[in-house]
């Protein structure tokens, strides 16, 4: 089996993607598959450039927030902005990028598992581990008996869970992790699916954001992302709302 690596929600945070570049089973790993939610955040240059020099070991799945950039930065947009950085974000992007961004998929299939950001059907639905089986049949609604695994991000909050035969796997939030502290990533080998976290100095990646992000708003972000973590309570009620369906 294809041993892959699974980061989600970098958020553009670059720090965090360093650390997990730098953990020994992700550089060991066949394949990097990143699900989505990629730059927006405040170095969005700096990591999509990192992620580019990895070559043609990356898989790319576009998230909500990878769309929206591409909307703000060719001005289609036409929505309230989901946060302050995410309109600044998509104005520092070079052209390339911002194609790049455009033309990744939505989902992405390596053998009997398919990769997303949010739901097979949806970059920004909303479904959460303590969701009713009823909801997740909802969303896998049309997705081919052969796959056997969904493995997503969306909600920062990683999970692993059986719904009705396949396995659903949350892969968390390398940039803006909720729950506990430190970038949450995924791996998947023949053995099975690990849920892992990097280790990560939170003050020292917050020096650097400070210090070498252009983002106006730098210093509260990384206090609120940063020096501080959301917990999985506070995180679940505040998408249960949005994950009823």
């Amino acid at each position: 089996m294809t041993t892959v690596a699974v980061l989600a929600d970098v958020h553009g945070v670059l720090p965090a993607l360093e650390a997990v570049l730098d953990e020994p089973d992700v550089q060991a790993a066949d394949r990097i598959v990143l699900a989505g939610d990629i730059a927006s955040g405040p170095q969005p240059v700096e990591t999509l450039d990192v992620l580019r020099a990895l070559g043609d070991r990356v898989v790319w799945v576009r998230g909500n927030a990878d769309r929206e950039l591409v909307e703000m930065a060719r001005g289609t947009y036409d929505a309230e902005p989901p946060d302050a950085v995410s309109p600044w974000a998509a104005e520092q992007l070079r052209p390339d990028q911002v194609e790049l961004l455009a033309g990744l998929p939505t989902t992405v299939t390596i053998g009997d598992v398919l990769f997303c950001h949010a739901t097979p059907r949806d970059d920004e639905e909303m479904v959460l581990v303590d969701s009713p089986i009823a909801r997740w049949a909802q969303v896998f609604t049309g997705l081919s008996d052969e796959v056997r695994t969904v493995v997503c991000g969306h909600t920062h909050m990683p999970f692993a869970r059986q719904v009705d035969r396949r396995l659903v796997v949350n892969a968390g939030s390398v940039g803006m992790p909720y729950g506990a502290p430190g970038p949450s990533w995924a791996l998947l080998t023949e053995d099975g699916v690990q849920l892992r976290r990097a280790p990560l100095d939170a003050a020292k990646a917050a020096d650097r954001i400070e210090s070498e992000s252009t983002y106006p708003g730098r210093v509260e972000w990384v206090a609120e992302y940063l020096l501080h973590t959301y917990s999985d309570t506070e995180a679940l009620e505040a998408f249960r709302p949005r994950a009823e369906g």
